[in-house]
């Protein structure tokens, strides 16, 4: 009975808070919200702790780790590196999005560029090759948005194999050094990965391809 009690007093203060959030409670208006949230402490570290190197090692032993692919180039080697990779992986026929580098794509393939196409299109190709806007190295995330070079989310979770092209200077070492980095573009369509998809879910039997590729390789260019 006082588990009962004391979810219920939880509930009633949850849906207390979404009322004030939405301007409709009386016992705590938009002000008492925004006060509450600022006196929030956040002691997280917000800035960088490791040398350069050592944040662009962490974040290629984290993309591993989640069973991405990762190999660092020179900015003069990466159609030579799509090349080779694209070859060991028996891929063709690659979609890109629009503004996508075109140095970065070898001769030898044919590079298709999404122009809407629809979802049953974009599950005929090998796979999808596009740049990035910035990665994460303490979490091995990669991020992406809705921009040249980058494009739509349909064209990055359709194909089963990613091929992503990551510059170091766009590779931050913490989540809130991304955040700060992202704020100026929030409103647009934003996605984050680490590695190929892949879910475990309640059976804790690791499963790849649910939610997007199963297969991801990166190009980290310095």
């Amino acid at each position: 009975m006082a588990s009962e009690v004391m979810a219920s007093s939880a509930k009633a203060e949850i849906l207390r808070r979404i009322r004030a959030a939405n301007g409709r409670a009386s016992s705590l208006d938009a002000g008492g919200v925004e006060a509450e949230w600022t006196s929030v402490e956040r002691e997280y570290r917000r800035g960088t702790s490791r040398e350069r190197e050592a944040v662009l090692e962490l974040l290629e032993d984290r993309l591993r780790d989640y069973d991405a692919h990762v190999v660092r180039v020179a900015n003069t080697g990466v159609a030579a590196t799509v090349a080779k990779i694209l070859s060991g992986r028996g891929k063709k026929r690659m979609v890109v999005p629009e503004g996508v580098a075109a140095e970065w794509l070898p001769a030898g393939f044919e590079f298709v560029m999404d122009a809407g196409l629809s979802a049953t299109e974009l599950d005929g190709f090998d796979g999808v090759m596009t740049g990035s806007t910035l990665a994460i190295a303490e979490t091995g995330t990669v991020v992406l948005q809705n921009v040249a070079g980058q494009g739509r989310r349909a064209v990055t979770l359709v194909p089963d194999y990613h091929l992503c092209v990551v510059r170091v200077q766009d590779v931050v070492e913490t989540v809130p050094e991304a955040m700060a980095r992202l704020q100026q573009t929030a409103g647009l369509t934003t996605t984050f990965f680490s590695g190929p998809s892949a879910t475990a879910d309640i059976e804790m039997t690791r499963i790849k391809g649910v939610h997007g590729p199963r297969f991801l390789d990166v190009v980290l260019v310095a």
